[in-house]
């Protein structure tokens, strides 16, 4: 069943944000990317030892969503090779 190309646009579109997203809340939860002193200074905030605490389901979620926004890319332009 082919996709709706308008459809699969906005699809495209959506999950290129939801890339953006998922790659800063990994970032910002992350000691190696946006270093220990960043995460020195947040870890006096109550907020942030919860949000850090989901660090791992956060890659989860960024590698999701690419797998998704890749495949959708290659059923909509093809294979570029």
């Amino acid at each position: 069943m082919p996709i709706d190309p308008e459809l699969g646009l906005k699809l495209l579109f959506g999950l290129g944000i939801t890339n953006i997203l998922f790659l800063l809340m990994v970032f910002f939860s992350c000691r190696c990317m946006a270093g220990i002193n960043f995460i020195n200074k947040m870890w006096k905030y109550e907020w942030y030892k919860k949000y850090y605490n989901y660090h791992c389901y956060y890659w989860w979620g960024f590698m999701l969503s690419v797998l998704l926004h890749a495949t959708l890319a290659f059923i909509l332009f093809g294979i570029p090779i």
